[in-house]
């Protein structure tokens, strides 16, 4: 039997097709996995660095908010930017300003220069740099890749997601320990060698745009989400998911009234779900042979928020604990596919404003459900708001899939926005 006529094998774990059929994408994958661990540890290290000034969980818990807000306020403008210009350059000179700040944070950590004032104004602009970065970046893929090896790109993207979250904080909490914050915002700046290399190595990505088209504009991009139902549904979607069933805010609660744990048990509630969705990366072979994506990515967030509810029922940690890692491997499923969506049924020119669409969904989602979850919890219990979150979650991707039959019938073979 040929090469041409042998039936695909079926695969389990991660397929590294993209990996190994296109150098340059290879290059941007290593750079960015290594560069996302760094950043993770400068997350960790900035929160407790604010912390051992201030002595205050106040204090800490701005340096989150000093990140949204530049992340939503920009990530619409930085989509706009990657659909103008060279997207090579843009990510070369926002990597490189990110790379700066973090040297900057060295500096400063061995010059005895201790500031809250400073740290939050670094953790604002690396936001920025990151709202410029993501989308330039995102956009690049499908120009490096065939369109039937996206899905497996974006796997592996969520893997260098899922790895920057969980070793990165591991990693950073040792070398402040060991080293202090100097050595670990100094890695962090090195870290980012391999992106700027990747990138550096990349040929020009200019937008396909026709000659004489006015600058791209945020407006137009959203004037575009408006008339292409399947690219408006991924984002309609994941909103089920993110705002009306994401429990995170309640687990410091949940730990003590469920569980009679500390703070330890409530760092295995928030691990659990990076955990799965570390795993949906690896056990994501299979999702290259999904043509179906709509479909898949509503039984995904059905699953979330069928997940969810159970885990509002049980009483016993380690049962707890497993659905919230389904929860975590469903997130990451639907990420995949979502995101497939957009790199292939999005035109070029609109690719970097959509991603920072997407910037905005993924950062300010998981927010308004941690303030729904919060006020809910108040006025009734945790258990009334995670069991009822997930159920309504999963009547919501139920409704939408009844209004919305065109999402469901979605085919990767002839993508249609």
């Amino acid at each position: 039997m040929t090469d041409t006529a042998r039936p695909p094998r079926r695969r389990i774990l991660a397929d590294l097709t993209p990996l190994r059929s296109s150098a340059d994408y290879r290059r941007l994958w290593f750079g960015s996995t290594i560069s996302w661990v760094g950043q993770g540890m400068t997350t960790l290290a900035i929160s407790l660095q604010v912390y051992d000034i201030t002595r205050s969980t106040f204090a800490v818990g701005l340096v989150g908010l000093c990140s949204l807000v530049p992340l939503v306020a920009f990530g619409l403008y930085g989509g706009a930017i990657a659909d103008t210009v060279d997207r090579r350059k843009l990510g070369l000179f926002s990597a490189s300003g990110s790379a700066v700040l973090s040297a900057g944070l060295a500096t400063a950590a061995l010059a005895g220069f201790h500031h809250v004032w400073f740290l939050y104004a670094v953790v604002a602009l690396q936001a920025m740099c990151a709202a410029v970065n993501s989308p330039a970046r995102s956009a690049m893929i499908p120009r490096l890749l065939p369109p039937e090896q996206l899905p497996a790109a974006n796997a592996l993207t969520s893997m260098t997601m899922t790895s920057g979250t969980l070793l990165g904080p591991m990693l950073g909490g040792l070398i402040v320990g060991f080293a202090g914050y100097q050595a670990a915002y100094l890695i962090d700046a090195v870290a980012f060698s391999a992106s700027l290399y990747a990138m550096w190595r990349l040929p020009s990505m200019r937008p396909d745009r026709l000659a004489g088209t006015k600058r791209a504009s945020v407006l137009d991009g959203l004037r575009f989400l408006a008339t292409r139902p399947n690219l408006r549904m991924t984002f309609f979607s994941d909103f089920c998911a993110m705002i009306l069933a994401h429990p995170r805010a309640l687990f410091p609660a949940v730990a003590v009234v469920w569980y009679g744990g500390d703070a330890r048990t409530t760092g295995l509630l928030v691990a659990a779900p990076a955990l799965g969705a570390l795993l949906g990366g690896v056990f994501s072979g299979w999702q290259g042979r999904i043509r179906r994506h709509g479909l898949a990515i509503l039984l995904a967030v059905g699953a979330w928020g069928t997940a969810i509810a159970v885990f509002g029922l049980t009483r016993n940690l380690w049962l707890g604990l497993l659905f919230l890692a389904l929860a975590g491997f469903a997130d990451t499923v639907s990420m995949v596919f979502r995101n497939t969506m957009m790199q292939s049924a999005a035109p070029d020119e609109m690719r970097g404003r959509l991603q920072g669409v997407f910037i905005v969904v993924v950062a300010g989602g998981p927010r308004l459900g941690d303030f729904l979850a919060g006020s809910v919890a108040d006025l009734t219990s945790p258990a009334v708001t995670v069991t009822g979150g997930g159920i309504v979650c999963v009547l919501a991707i139920s409704l939408l899939a009844l209004s919305r039959r065109g999402f469901v019938r979605y085919d990767a073979r002839n993508p249609t926005p």
